[in-house]
């Protein structure tokens, strides 16, 4: 019998930091919109459905993350290490992707990036439904 998650949504930046801290790297559905977690290191974290909108996430480390549905528009991301990220069907609308590592990263048809912006281009990988 698979354990069901019970646990409130992360929303609050210093309970976060305590939790990975700990060792934890589950934090589907934080509510950490417009939060500032500027150079965290969240390397392996599944951030999956979570509200990261207008968050500052510069230089933040989320490689290998699984960001999957997560709100992102808006976010500053500059500088931010995505490198082999799951970011399908994430919101990435008027996100700042500026010197952003997308190397490896996932995303499907279904993901939103800002205008102009060129996901194969940033070495994303676009997988297509079987």
């Amino acid at each position: 019998m698979s354990e069901v998650n019970y646990q409130q949504p992360i929303n609050a930046v210093a309970t976060l930091l305590e939790k990975y801290a700990e060792g934890q790297r589950d934090f589907e559905r934080a509510e950490l919109g417009d939060a500032d977690l500027q150079g965290v290191n969240l390397k392996g974290s599944d951030l999956s459905y979570a509200d990261l909108s207008t968050a500052n996430l510069q230089g933040a480390n989320l490689r290998g993350s699984d960001l999957s549905y997560c709100d992102l528009s808006q976010a500053n991301l500059t500088d931010a290490d995505l490198r082999g990220a799951l970011l399908m069907s994430a919101n990435l609308r008027q996100a700042n992707l500026q010197g952003t590592k997308l190397d490896k990263a996932d995303c499907d048809r279904n993901t939103h990036f800002p205008p102009n912006f060129d996901p194969v281009q940033a070495g994303i990988t676009i997988k297509s439904e079987l």
